[in-house]
C-alpha cells in the first residue's frame, strides 16, 4: 500500500454511526494512531451537526443507513452547507454499493466496507486501511473549501467523420476521487467518441454498479469488460474490481483481455498494467488520460505510451481530490498537457480532431 503523508498535527475525526459497537471499535481504531484522533462520535446527522459546528473536524466518518435522517441526505446537504472530507463505511451489500456510488458523486472522499461478520474483530483488521484513508481525506481537505455542487454538463458535438473512431482508443487511469472525475469526463462525451478503456481502483463489489449508473448518465455505452470483447466506438469498458484489463489486438480489431495476475502497484485492477498494454498495442491510436488519484500507479505505463507515439493528458492539481497519480506521471514526462477535468472531453476530442 502506497502510504499518504503524516501530518504535522493530529486529524480530528467525527465519527457518525448508528451502531454504539462501531463507534466504540472506530474510536479505538483511530486513537491506537499517533498523528489522529476521534474528537467525538454521534449516533446520528442530527445530533452531529452542532459537532460539526463546535468541533470543525478535519475528517467525517459517515455510515448510510441511521435514525433521523439517512447518511446520502445528510452529505448532499453538508456539502452544500459546510463542504469537507467525508470518508463512508457502510455494509457491503447490492444497495450498499448503490449507496456508496451515489455518495461519491455527492464529494464523499472514498469509502470503506464493513465486514459482513465478526463485525469488532473485522474492523480492528482494518485498522490500517481504516487510518489510510482518513490520511488521504485529510490531504483532500483543501477541495472542500467552496461547494462540490456539480455544474451542468453539456454533452459535446458528434464527431460524425472528422475522425476514424475505430482506429482509436481513450485509454483513462483514476484513484481516490476517480468516480466523479471519470463521470465528468465521460458525460460529455457524443455517442460516437473513440472505445475507451478504464481502469479505476475500485472493490469488486462496485465496478459493476459503477458502470451501471454511468451507462444511465452518459451519451455513450457503458459496461464493466467481460473479456474478449471487440471494443467499439461509443463504448466504455470498465475493468472489474476483481481483474486487470489489458488492451490486445485480433487482426485489425483491438479487444478487452482480463487477468488475474497479482497486483502491480499494491492494485489490481492497475492503471500500470492496463496502460503498458495500450503502449504495446495502440501506439499513436491511443489518447492517455490520467485522473486524480493517490500513488503513482500508471505513471510508468503512461511514459511508454507516450514513447509508443500517444499523446497524454493529466488532470491538474487545482481540480484533483488527490494530486499523486497525475504529479507522478507529469514528472517523468510522460505527460503532453495537464488540463482541468470540466475541461478534460473538449481538450481530447480537439486533439483527436486535429490528429485525425
Amino acid at each position: 500500500m502506497t502510504i499518504s503523508k503524516i501530518p504535522s498535527r493530529k486529524i480530528n475525526v467525527l465519527i457518525i454511526d448508528d451502531s454504539a459497537l462501531i463507534r466504540s471499535i472506530l474510536t479505538e481504531v483511530i486513537n491506537s494512531f499517533p498523528d489522529m484522533q476521534a474528537v467525538v462520535a454521534a449516533s446520528d446527522p442530527v445530533q452531529a451537526k452542532e459537532m460539526i459546528k463546535t468541533l470543525n473536524p478535519d475528517v467525517l466518518t459517515l455510515d448510510v443507513e441511521m435514525q433521523h435522517m439517512d447518511g446520502l441526505t445528510f452529505l448532499e446537504k453538508l456539502m452544500r452547507l459546510h463542504p469537507m472530507p467525508v470518508l463512508l463505511i457502510s455494509s457491503m451489500t447490492e444497495k450498499g454499493s448503490e449507496a456508496a456510488l451515489r455518495s461519491l458523486e455527492l464529494g464523499a472522499v472514498g469509502f470503506l466496507a464493513k465486514p459482513k461478520f465478526g463485525i469488532a474483530e473485522g474492523m480492528r483488521d482494518y485498522a490500517d486501511t481504516i487510518a489510510e484513508k482518513i490520511r488521504v481525506a485529510f490531504q483532500a481537505r483543501s477541495k472542500f473549501r467552496i461547494s462540490r455542487t456539480p455544474a451542468f454538463r453539456e454533452v459535446l458535438p458528434a464527431l460524425g467523420s472528422r475522425i476514424g473512431t475505430a482506429e482509436k482508443i481513450i485509454a483513462v487511469g483514476a484513484s481516490t476521487g476517480g468516480t466523479e472525475a471519470i463521470r465528468e469526463f465521460l458525460i460529455r462525451l457524443p455517442a460516437d467518441a473513440p472505445g475507451i478503456v478504464i481502469a479505476q481502483h475500485m472493490p469488486e463489489a462496485f465496478t459493476k454498479s459503477f458502470a451501471s449508473r454511468l451507462n444511465s448518465l452518459c451519451k455513450i455505452t457503458v459496461k464493466e469488460a467481460e473479456g474478449n470483447e471487440h471494443i467499439l466506438p461509443g463504448h466504455a469498458y470498465i475493468a472489474p474490481g476483481h481483474s486487470h484489463l489489458l488492451l490486445k489486438r485480433s487482426g485489425k480489431n483491438y479487444m478487452t483481455e482480463l487477468s488475474q495476475t497479482p497486483a502491480v502497484n499494491h492494485h489490481r485492477p492497475s492503471v500500470e498494467v492496463l496502460f503498458r498494454s495500450v503502449a504495446l498495442h495502440g501506439g499513436k491510436n491511443v489518447i492517455g488520460v490520467m485522473l486524480t488519484g493517490m500513488g503513482k500507479d500508471g505513471a510508468i505505463g503512461m511514459m511508454e505510451m507516450r514513447q509508443a507515439g500517444a499523446y497524454n493528458f493529466a488532470q491538474d492539481e487545482a481540480t484533483c481530490v488527490v494530486y499523486g497519480m497525475p504529479k507522478e506521471a507529469v514528472a517523468i514526462g510522460a505527460v503532453n498537457e495537464s488540463v482541468p477535468i470540466h475541461e478534460m472531453a473538449q481538450k481530447v476530442l480537439q486533439r483527436l480532431i486535429s490528429n485525425g
